[in-house]
């Protein structure tokens, strides 16, 4: 997609759609928010949405990383403490090692 071609005020919708997106357990979307709008929030030349779409650009990139951290630590406690749940290790793996 070319943001280029869009006129501000779709951005400024577009932005905020891939937001709230990210709240439906979508954090992708909040890495494509940030990726997709970081220069038109923080290289452009300044214009009137510039500054929601830096709010929306930040509140995303915080909720990346808070999503990312959350996961890094239930991998970590998952892959260490698996096999001594037992059973329920067990049926919270998708595949059983042997």
């Amino acid at each position: 997609m070319n943001l280029e071609r869009l006129p501000n005020e779709e951005k400024l919708g577009l932005c905020s759609k891939y937001y709230l997106g990210g709240f439906a357990f979508l954090p992708f979307l909040w890495l494509v928010n940030v990726v997709w709008f970081f220069q038109e929030a923080f290289v452009k030349p300044a214009f009137t949405e510039q500054l929601q779409i830096k709010t929306y650009v930040k509140r995303s990139a915080l909720g990346l990383l808070l999503w990312v951290a959350i996961l890094t630590t239930w991998i970590t406690i998952f892959q260490h403490f698996r096999a001594e749940w037992g059973e329920v290790g067990d049926y919270l793996s998708f595949t059983i090692p042997l």
